[in-house]
């Protein structure tokens, strides 16, 4: 087995910019190669050096020449390929004894970087991985907080190391362009684009992201002082130029202010049954865009904090003033999101927002409502599908309805022998309720039909019971728990990991297929 030849990139400078899988690459290297000049100082052993083991082997690839001159019978190029080549079987060495080389690259490895010589010589006898990473335009253009292209413009990237007029003609030619490589080419650069009529939009950047980073005008940069890691930024017109609508600076000591309101809305969403992965990416957005978040407060606490939101937490019977005071907001130009569990339009949030949204003060403020996923559904697909078949949904509470009220549709449910699914079968006000909608049930349903308990169904605190409606045990059940009881059709089947139930989909003497 032979060794992989990695090419890393770095990125321009800044440690903190060398990706994840980069200082992955570096910590486990076999052997880590870097290339430097003859005074053996590597920027890029620099910039790796918070990752390395310090049990690597290193091979340090000095160049023979710079920009000195040289008395090699090929001259410079001469003295560089057959460096190049001398490398590449410095490396192959390692490779061929199933050593992984990293070879560390500044920028990134295939963008006018040293790597790219031995990659050409080595990809074919060996194994390579390129990993890319931010290049010197990036970290230059990060530098000046200056966008390059925009739309339909087109940037080109240049070397320094072309002629004058060369220059020119291909600066005049492109909307956005970046110079490279500059150090000794500077002057030529600088008239080429004074040629190419760019030279009063054009930015200096050297040491993009290191210590010692420097950015100006290009106009205004001492040639005598340009380094090799420097680049020439000429953003597009339309890249560069700045909305009419953006406010200019404002005078030291200005106290930041909120941007004048906008059109309010209301949008009631729906976060499903537990946590973010639960969440819609339709409600993820509107919350994302809200100004305000207004809802029962555990459930303000699924949503991930940001300071720039206010939070408006109440109890969970406070339904009309919570709707009331998310309009008030709106009305005042608020974009405003009303949080609620599970589903908004299931037992939640919806039907009170919308109407105290019918009342005369708010019919002007527009109002949505963005469904989630519901507990009767997390819960049925938790234990199988016994919400298969046609099923009602009842909540417990008589808060807002008789206790007769629910009693009644209990048996109509039952008499229908329909699957039930109910919301909010107890809390410490009312912890009788469960066993008496059990004994209701009983009246029409036979006690073995299958009943599911689900708590917290996505949570943590996850909790599936699966049981009879006979053998229902009311001190199983807390406000958290959705309880859904079957049909007369609806089955409990003992597979690998337990027991699944569901409702066929089949109902009645003939089998009629309802769907």
């Amino acid at each position: 087995m032979t060794g992989t030849l990695y090419g890393v990139g770095l990125g321009p400078g800044d440690p903190e910019l060398t990706t994840i899988k980069a200082a992955r690459l570096i910590r486990d290297a076999d052997v880590v190669a870097y290339h430097s000049a003859r005074h053996g100082r590597s920027i890029a052993r620099r910039i790796a050096e918070p990752h390395l083991s310090g049990t690597a082997v290193e091979e340090a690839l000095v160049y023979p020449v710079t920009t000195e001159t040289t008395d090699h019978p090929g001259g410079y190029q001469g003295a560089i390929d057959e460096f190049y080549a001398e490398a590449a079987a410095r490396l192959a060495v390692h490779l061929a004894a199933g050593r992984d080389v990293v070879l560390l690259a500044e920028g990134d490895p295939l963008f006018y970087g040293s790597y790219m010589h031995m990659h050409k010589r080595l990809a074919g006898r060996f194994r390579t991985e390129v990993v890319p990473g931010v290049t010197s335009i990036s970290a230059a253009a990060a530098a000046l907080g200056q966008p390059l292209v925009e739309r339909d413009e087109v940037l080109t990237v240049l070397p320094g190391t072309l002629p004058r007029a060369e220059l020119a003609r291909r600066l005049a030619g492109t909307d956005s362009a970046a110079v490279m490589k500059l150090g000794r080419t500077f002057g030529t650069v600088r008239d080429a684009l004074a040629d190419a009529g760019t030279l009063d939009r054009a930015r200096y950047v050297e040491r993009a992201t290191m210590d010692g980073q420097r950015t100006g005008d290009v106009g205004d940069v001492d040639p005598a002082d340009v380094p090799y890691f420097a680049i020439a930024l000429v953003p597009g017109e339309v890249a560069a130029s700045v909305p009419e609508d953006a406010p200019g600076p404002a005078p030291a000591g200005t106290p930041v202010t909120q941007a004048p309101p906008g059109p309010g809305e209301v949008v009631v969403v729906g976060t499903g049954p537990a946590g973010r992965d639960w969440l819609t990416p339709q409600v993820a957005t509107a919350l994302a865009g809200a100004d305000d978040l207004v809802g029962y407060g555990p459930y303000l606490d699924r949503v991930p904090p940001n300071p720039r939101q206010t939070r408006h937490a109440s109890d969970n019977r406070v339904e009309s003033q919570r709707a009331a005071h998310a309009l008030d907001l709106a009305v005042s130009g608020r974009r405003v999101a009303v949080v609620s569990a599970g589903d908004p339009g299931v037992f939640a949030m919806a039907t009170a927002v919308l109407e105290v949204a019918s009342e005369p003060a708010y019919r002007d403020v527009p109002v949505r409502v963005l469904p989630g996923l519901s507990a009767a559904q997390a819960v049925s697909a938790a234990a199988g599908a016994p919400l298969g078949h046609d099923h009602v949904m009842l909540s417990l509470s008589d808060r807002l309805k008789p206790w007769d009220v629910v009693a009644d549709r209990l048996r109509a449910a039952a008499a229908a022998d329909l699957a039930i699914a109910i919301y909010n079968p107890r809390s410490s006000a009312r912890p009788w309720q469960v066993g008496a909608a059990r004994d209701v049930l009983l009246e029409r349903r036979d006690p073995g039909t299958p009943v599911v308990l689900g708590r917290d169904v996505g949570g943590a605190g996850e909790r599936v019971v699966v049981t009879t409606l006979g053998g229902l045990d009311p001190e199983q059940v807390d406000m958290r728990t959705l309880v859904i009881v079957g049909s007369s059709t609806t089955r409990v089947v003992e597979r690998h990991g337990g027991p699944v139930v569901f409702t066929p989909r089949r109902y009645g003497p003939g089998g009629t297929t309802t769907g």
